[in-house]
């Protein structure tokens, strides 16, 4: 089975060509199968996905695909083209100073006003109308006559193409990172089948990235089901996968990805094959557990704890260098922390302000 390429309008530019993102499908052989979508590159320096997206293509080619399957690389064409000499910036929206993964539309719907209006239908009607509430809602906002900005337009337009589909994968990668997973509570389970040893379980809270885009609505639909009596499941499972560090492309670690991809697609019975997830010791921590270290003075930072692997209490976390300062206590500053953690990503600069976040670590964990 072979993909077939069209082109989603995501805006346009100061001179009027048109922004362009590739998408790539694979049609459903069995329409009860889940539809899935999968999206790469919304930060422009987060280059691994696309070769995430590029092995899954190959992959799928030759496998028994019963779910459609929509693939969106280089979904930020303004971003991935931000560049200043040898770095790619396209994090933040030049125009507003917005994360470009902040930008997605919370549906402000009076979840219970809804359901009583349609308590009557059946779970699938009522997840078919529901679905069709959130599409009707991006258009509404992408229409609205006052106007909406260029990171909103980016970020609706691809999140109207993730709610027509039940699973959605965003990849991403971190600074200097190692691999994690965001994976929504109600379906923590779902983190054995990727090919990543750390997740981060987060609640049913909407903080503005795709993920939650995709899952939070659905999920406030299900709660508020529950408190009527009426038990359903979340039909949508939504995911942010970091393929560790950005600024690479690795071919052979972007199969282990898709394949750790393919594992859950097969679980979900988008694809007929059988793939096994990889056996590997997994580990968790809540959100509220996920904890950013701020620099306690400028200086230059040698990162001594590695991204991935235990730091106990005591141990040394950085050392930040003041040559200001040579020949005195404060030249050279090692820096711990109080608590056994995991490092999971630190700043990409050895040169730093006072307060910047230099690593991002996960406490109290435990094993999934």
């Amino acid at each position: 089975m072979r993909f077939t390429q069209s082109s989603l309008i995501v805006g346009e530019l100061a001179t009027g060509q048109e922004l362009s993102i590739p998408v790539y499908r694979l049609p459903a052989q069995d329409l009860g199968a889940p539809k899935v979508f999968i999206q790469a590159n919304v930060h422009g320096a987060e280059v691994q996905g696309n070769a995430v997206i590029f092995q899954l293509m190959k992959q799928l080619e030759t496998m028994d695909v019963q779910g459609e399957v929509t693939l969106l690389p280089l979904a930020n064409p303004l971003g991935i083209n931000q560049k200043s000499g040898e770095f790619t910036l396209g994090r933040f929206d030049p125009i507003t100073g917005v994360n470009w993964n902040r930008e997605y539309l919370e549906h402000h719907c009076d979840i219970p006003a809804w359901y009583q209006q349609h308590s009557h239908l059946s779970d699938t009607e009522l997840y078919h109308d529901f679905r069709l509430m959130l599409l009707a809602g991006c258009d509404a906002h992408l229409a609205q006559s006052w106007g909406v900005t260029t990171g909103k337009r980016l970020a609706v337009s691809l999140q109207k193409l993730a709610h027509q589909a039940d699973i959605v994968i965003d990849l991403h990668t971190g600074p200097k990172s190692c691999k994690h997973l965001y994976c929504p509570e109600y379906d923590q389970h779902a983190a054995s089948y990727f090919s990543i040893p750390y997740s981060l379980i987060m609640p049913n809270q909407f903080g503005g990235a795709m993920d939650e885009a995709a899952f939070c609505p659905w999920w406030q639909l299900v709660e508020y089901a529950a408190s009527q009596g009426r038990e359903m499941t979340v039909p949508v499972s939504a995911f942010t996968l970091e393929l560790a560090s950005q600024e690479r492309i690795d071919m052979k670690d972007a199969l282990v990805d898709a394949m750790g991809i393919l594992a859950y697609l097969s679980h979900r019975g988008v694809v007929a094959d059988k793939v096994e997830p990889v056996a590997m010791a997994r580990y968790g921590c809540l959100l509220a557990d996920y904890k950013k270290y701020h620099a306690p003075k400028g200086g230059l930072v040698e990162y001594l704890a590695a991204p991935g692997v235990l730091l106990k209490a005591g141990q040394p976390l950085a050392n930040i260098l003041r040559l200001d300062c040579y020949g005195t206590q404060e030249e050279l500053t090692s820096v711990q922390l109080a608590q056994d953690c995991v490092p999971i990503l630190h700043f990409a600069s050895a040169s730093v302000y006072q307060g910047t976040e230099l690593y991002k670590m996960m406490t109290n964990i435990f094993e999934l």
